[in-house]
């Protein structure tokens, strides 16, 4: 089968980066969107796309405040995948997709489109809590405006990114293992899925031609990474020979602390409190608008938390 061709917007991202390489590993023919506003400031954003360039992939000049770039670089391939930063994404961002949506609907030839998300499922999180709650009703008016432009789609939940909650081992303010003691959500036992960033993108390029993801959620949660905290602590525990000191924090001090946070901190530490506390992530089956990644492709070698936190000894 022929592969399709593929646009990546916001590739020069901590996501995007790594589908573009996936993109590039698994054969497809990858175009990578470069904004025509790139100024002094984005030179290593430009030094990258450079880099994607001399390995194979095609650059394409476009502007989200040039509509007619966008519908023309959107029809120069059969797929589009946006990896825009998600981590603050009101507003700004929210407007920028919608640009993208309305330039695929324009277009029209548009196979399959991917939108920004790759975390929690935003369909799942209607109670989440404010100002957190925002980031996924935003996530759901995109989803609302590529449905009623019948454009076909693939959503990417794809849980937990291993950098910023396994090798920190889940704690906030540090991204490195601690060596002597750690903070403990609750008492520990509630289970999370954590994925390798760049399993993220292998899964992600696998559904693009699959027609068993099309219009559906892939929820990346392969059942090896599927860990409570205290697991994740304990594979730790056992690398460096020692145990920790343990501070649990019972879910009432946790929800107190959140009122005297800044609204973005305020925000991030929500979500956490979903994950950890409540187990978003896990408390759930996956009904018919779903499959899961690791079941649909068992070829994929995926990484165990093991192996990651090995890096950091």
């Amino acid at each position: 089968m022929k592969k399709s061709k593929v646009l990546v917007v916001g590739g020069t991202g901590y996501i995007g980066k790594r589908i573009v390489k996936a993109s590039l590993d698994q054969g497809y023919p990858t175009y990578v969107l470069q904004r025509s506003e790139l100024g002094l400031q984005d030179i290593e954003k430009l030094q990258m796309l450079l880099s994607f360039k001399k390995h194979g992939a095609h650059l394409v000049r476009a502007s989200f405040s040039d509509h007619q770039s966008l519908v023309d670089a959107v029809k120069m391939v059969d797929v589009v995948i946006c990896t825009m930063s998600g981590v603050h994404f009101r507003s700004h961002n929210l407007l920028l997709q919608l640009k993208l949506v309305k330039a695929i609907k324009e277009a029209g030839n548009i196979k399959r489109f991917l939108p920004s998300e790759f975390g929690m499922d935003p369909a799942r999180m209607g109670d989440a809590l404010e100002p957190g709650r925002e980031t996924f009703e935003e996530k759901m008016m995109v989803r609302k405006a590529i449905e009623e432009a019948n454009i076909p789609f693939t959503y990417i939940s794809a849980n937990c990114f291993a950098g910023y909650f396994v090798g920190n081992l889940s704690q906030p303010g540090t991204l490195v293992p601690p060596m002597d003691k750690v903070v403990i959500f609750g008492d520990g036992n509630v289970k999370v899925v954590y994925m390798d960033e760049d399993d993220i993108a292998t899964y992600t390029m696998k559904t693009i031609d699959d027609p068993r993801t099309l219009n559906k959620t892939l929820y990346i949660s392969p059942s090896e990474n599927i860990l409570s905290q205290i697991e994740l602590v304990q594979i730790w525990e056992k690398l460096i020979g020692k145990d920790l000191e343990k501070y649990n924090i019972s879910s009432k001090s946790y929800l107190s602390a959140l009122e005297g946070m800044d609204h973005a901190m305020k925000a991030g530490s929500g979500h956490l409190y979903h994950i950890f506390y409540e187990g978003c992530l896990t408390n759930f089956e996956i009904g018919k608008d779903g499959e899961e990644a690791s079941r649909l492709y068992p070829e994929v070698v995926y990484t165990r938390m093991d192996a990651y936190l090995k890096r950091y000894l």
